[in-house]
């Protein structure tokens, strides 16, 4: 039982260190020396469904796939846990960016609560910046409380 807990644990603050992860990955690689995948993101519009942004996708995949990959081969072992943290963050990444801000696929539109205002708020003001400068909210589940308070109005 207590392996077990262990285990939730380790997913747990694996899926929450992703955020920071997330966040630095966002303003210092997008932003910084992979801008050129990530620029047409930033674009008011786009060529067709797939952008060059999604690169990332794979590119931060392939942790979560490893940890899965090796920590099954040591038999469920914690790198097994620690990828399974990365990849359910991955898929949150996924619903909430790509199907619930940019609306890739027609889903989740009437969401309401406050938490999805801020979060589509916060995403909106990173977004007014057409640069890789200048740039401000590069988290995705984390939103600083100043975007809550415009979100309960």
């Amino acid at each position: 039982m207590q392996a077990v807990l262990i285990n939730i644990l380790i997913v747990i603050a694996s899926f929450c260190g992703m955020e920071g992860v997330a966040w630095l990955a966002h303003k210092y690689i997008m932003h910084g020396i992979l801008w050129v995948f990530h620029k047409d993101h930033h674009k008011k519009e786009t060529d067709g469904f797939l952008e060059h942004n999604d690169f990332f996708f794979i590119l931060f995949a392939i942790p979560g796939i490893a940890g899965l990959y090796f920590g099954m081969r040591e038999h469920f072992s914690y790198p097994f846990y620690i990828g399974l943290g990365i990849t359910i963050y991955g898929f949150a990444y996924f619903l909430i960016h790509d199907i619930f801000i940019h609306q890739r696929f027609k889903l989740l539109r009437n969401t309401n609560t406050v938490y999805f205002k801020a979060i589509r708020r916060a995403h909106k003001m990173h977004h007014k910046h057409l640069t890789k400068q200048d740039g401000e909210c590069f988290g995705m589940l984390w939103v600083p409380i100043k975007y809550f308070r415009n979100a309960g109005n």
